[in-house]
């Protein structure tokens, strides 16, 4: 039972309304009374008559109210049909009342004026009281439901960005500013954008600020800002203040986000890196007006290629993938989000050159990008022979359909993983870049027929890509927990999905000929330390609410991953963040020998000479913690 319920039982019971009407009435009895007697000089209203008169309206005022039980109706559901029973009420009143005075005194038309007038005051004071307090309850309810709806948000730091987030709130019906907070001394006890700023040197004054105002929520204006509170944000998660980030120009834009919305704070946010200038303006110029195929398009890369892709003005995009319903899914978001945009969903596998070729033969795609690949590590260590059809044999296919079809450029999606592999894995990928790389230069110094540049472009784990650590760990807390990390010790380095692809865009317009993109990962990010904070951020305790269980390596994992773009093995690029990688150069003729023979191993399933030639073309290729570790020794 809400406050003001329990309050109106206790205080407007229909014995209290009973009390006040009553009073209301008699009131309104008086007032008629003092007020001809004041503007009349009629003796008539003096002496016995005013006892009479107010003796009698009493009785008559009780004598109707217990007759028609107005005093009972629910104020705030009041209809027509009860402002008739509260003029029946009164009416009966003052006709009670005249037989009164006309029983004891004389009746004439002073008194039937004085009763007309009675009978309209006391409907209009009862009236007048139902009506004020309908608005009081109402505004009441309102102020209660604002409280209850909109949570009382500070907004962190005082800069342009500050102040605009709480633009995109001024409107909202679910968050009310309350003012800024700041560790800045230099901004104590001044105001900004006529909201107070509270400032703090620790968590002690931070609980002051938090509890006086009432504060259940805190909201940083971008991602930078967030990254650089660890101690506030640790505070807010120990004391279940709920952390809120506005939308960037990219949700906005993409329509994840409308403009005034902002969200709650996620991992990813706190893992980014200083956002990346691209020259969009060139990356639009090279894909404008062309007709594009991704591969892998209903993936977590070739979608959001894909999206990107859609805005850049393309005259065709060809989507191939042969997993049916993310393809359903990414073509029903494309028509809603793009309904000018002219694209086809094919449904194909690398694996098929006869699929493969219709593609190329009836769209003629002028830009290829390959992200069709297999990419779990334990996955394919389990099964070694699937992950060189597609991740080797389905390379090889699309880079001969774009040399056969005469396509300007290929760039293909590779990983971290194949630099130094230690597994099937990051092998595969590896022998993918082999041939590519080599084809592409065959290319280029004229032995072998073709026109195609071939881009290469290497990147590191994906946030929230299918199938990722960061989905897995939220599955996890969902469930109650455990976490599984397979090492306290294990890092892993990440980059958003659209950053990833902004990158490869930039590489591929930025390629002169037949390279290998690396891309600067920034830090790397400790798993354990992820999944900690992913805890805190969902309002658990670490091993109280959720426990981190440790499991082990799995099979051909690293404990760290190799840094891509050192500038011993790197060339420099105009970007600061892109670089060239230093690789060993192979021969075409002897690559595409290599090649077939381990599309014939795998497809007969003979792992054993399978991962030996893969070793031996590879000579990085060094497995751990793998059944295969017994071909290094050999």
């Amino acid at each position: 039972m809400s406050l003001f319920s329990k309050f109106q039982n206790k205080y407007f019971s229909s014995k209290a309304f009973f009390g006040l009407d009553l009073c209301l009435s008699v009131g309104a009895s008086i007032i008629v009374l003092l007020v001809l007697s004041f503007f009349t000089s009629s003796d008539y209203y003096a002496g016995n008559f005013i006892w009479w008169w107010i003796g009698g309206s009493v009785v008559a005022s009780i004598m109707a109210m217990l007759a028609f039980k107005e005093y009972k109706l629910v104020v705030r559901y009041s209809s027509f049909h009860d402002l008739l029973r509260y003029a029946l009420t009164f009416l009966t009143k003052v006709v009670l009342l005249g037989i009164i005075v006309a029983i004891t005194c004389l009746f004439n038309s002073s008194v039937f004026v004085a009763l007309c007038c009675d009978f309209l005051l006391s409907l209009f004071l009862v009236l007048l009281v139902r009506v004020l307090m309908v608005g009081v309850y109402n505004r009441y309810k309102s102020n209660l439901n604002d409280i209850k709806n909109r949570q009382r948000v500070l907004v962190f730091g005082t800069s342009d960005k500050s102040v605009a987030a709480i633009t995109r709130l001024q409107n909202s019906p679910h968050y009310r500013v309350v003012g800024f907070v700041s560790p800045e001394s230099t901004t104590k006890k001044l105001k900004l954008s006529d909201y107070p700023i509270f400032n703090y040197e620790n968590n002690k004054e931070l609980q002051n600020i938090f509890d006086r105002l009432s504060i259940s929520a805190l909201l940083f204006a971008n991602e930078k800002e967030a990254q650089h509170e660890n101690t506030l944000i640790d505070y807010c998660n120990h004391n279940n203040i709920k952390l809120l980030i506005a939308p960037t120009i990219n949700e906005v834009e993409e329509g994840r986000l409308s403009n005034s919305r902002v969200r709650a704070i996620k991992i990813e946010d706190l893992l980014g890196r200083p956002e990346i200038e691209l020259s969009m303006d060139a990356i639009i110029d090279n894909f404008k007006g062309k007709i594009v195929l991704v591969t892998g398009a209903a993936g977590s890369i070739g979608s959001e290629l894909c999206r990107q892709l859609a805005t850049f003005g393309v005259k065709r995009l060809i989507l191939f993938d042969n997993a049916e319903t993310p393809m359903h899914n990414i073509r029903l978001e494309l028509e809603g989000r793009f309904p000018e945009l002219d694209f086809v969903p094919v449904i194909g596998d690398v694996r098929q050159q006869a699929r493969l070729d219709f593609a190329f033969r009836h769209y003629h795609p002028q830009v290829v990008f390959h992200a069709a690949a297999y990419k779990h590590v334990p996955l394919m260590e389990e099964n070694p022979c699937e992950a060189v059809l597609v991740n080797v044999y389905g390379s090889r296919n699309v880079a001969d359909k774009c040399i056969e079809y005469d396509v300007e450029k290929m760039v293909m999606i590779s990983t971290d993983k194949a630099v130094n592999p230690t597994n099937i894995m990051g092998c595969s990928k590896r022998l993918a870049e082999i041939y590519v790389q080599s084809l592409g230069l065959a290319v280029e110094q004229g032995k072998h027929p073709g026109k195609t540049k071939f881009v290469t472009t290497r990147f590191g784990n994906v946030l929230g890509s299918n199938g990722s650590v960061i989905p897995r760990f939220r599955e996890q807390i969902e469930n109650g927990g455990p976490i599984t990390v397979t090492h306290p010790d294990i890092t892993r380095f990440f980059m958003t999905i659209p950053e990833a692809c902004r990158l490869v865009m930039e590489a591929a317009t930025m390629s002169t000929g037949t390279q290998i993109f690396v891309f600067d990962m920034g830090e790397s990010v400790k798993i354990d330390t992820l999944a900690r904070r992913m805890i805190q951020l969902a309002g658990y305790e670490v091993g109280k609410d959720i426990e981190i269980k440790y499991t082990g390596l799995r099979p051909g994992e690293k404990l760290y991953e190799e840094v891509l773009s050192n500038t011993e093995n790197t060339l420099p690029t105009p970007h600061e963040r892109i670089r060239i990688a230093k690789v060993r150069k192979y021969e075409y003729n002897e690559v595409a020998s290599i090649i077939n023979e381990l599309e014939d191993l795998s497809r007969k399933v003979e792992i054993p000479d399978m991962v030996k030639l893969m070793k031996k073309t590879v000579p990085e290729f060094i497995s751990k913690n793998s059944r295969f570790e017994v071909y290094d020794k050999q």
